[in-house]
């Protein structure tokens, strides 16, 4: 599985790139735009091929999905752990964390679930730098839960995360900070085999 998570601000031609990489093979699209507003959410989605809505999972602006046939909604670990999403049971989910051990205590109501930073932040500088997840993502013991490795995450690093046992990647930074998007998208998803 391979996920592209958005950026929080707008980006110059942001939902062509984002249309171009379902094209591609995107299977799941993050829209995690904490600063907007609902009408600006509502355009962005709606600037989406309406074909990909099923393939979009949202980390605010929750009400919006019933417009839209949004199924899946995103929750940070602490909107987790203090059951923010506990209402929302006809929808799929999942969740962020930050250790192998919380991941191993999640449960089979979630889809999947983030792990981060497996290597340091392309898009968020200095984070993650010294990170022992991917040398702790061993001590997996939890399979109701796909464990999806994000952070740093690149074309040339992604052969390591998926050689440690991980279901997918998500890619962020890799994508966004690269004026060649849909090539480094197109070289990691090279590597994920389904």
């Amino acid at each position: 599985m391979i996920i592209v998570i958005s950026p929080e601000e707008l980006v110059l031609n942001e939902t062509e790139i984002i249309n171009e990489l379902f094209q591609e093979g995107l299977d799941l699209l993050h829209i995690r735009k904490p600063f907007i507003d609902q009408n600006e959410m509502k355009d962005f989605i709606q600037k989406i091929d309406s074909k990909f809505y099923s393939q979009l999972v949202l980390h605010s602006h929750y009400y919006l999905a019933e417009n839209f046939n949004i199924s899946r909604f995103h929750f940070r670990e602490i909107d987790r752990k203090n059951g923010l999403y506990q209402s929302f049971t006809d929808k799929k989910k999942s969740t962020s964390v930050h250790d192998i051990k919380s991941f191993n205590h999640l449960n089979k109501e979630w889809e999947y679930a983030f792990i981060s930073p497996v290597f340091p932040s392309i898009s968020k500088k200095g984070y993650g730098e010294n990170s022992t997840i991917l040398n702790d993502i061993k001590k997996r013991d939890n399979s109701n839960v796909k464990l999806i490795a994000l952070g740093g995450i690149n074309e040339n690093n992604i052969h390591q995360v998926l050689d440690n046992g991980v279901d997918g990647v998500a890619l962020l930074g890799a994508i966004w900070e690269s004026d060649k998007s849909l090539n480094v998208f197109g070289k990691c998803r090279e590597n994920i085999i389904y």
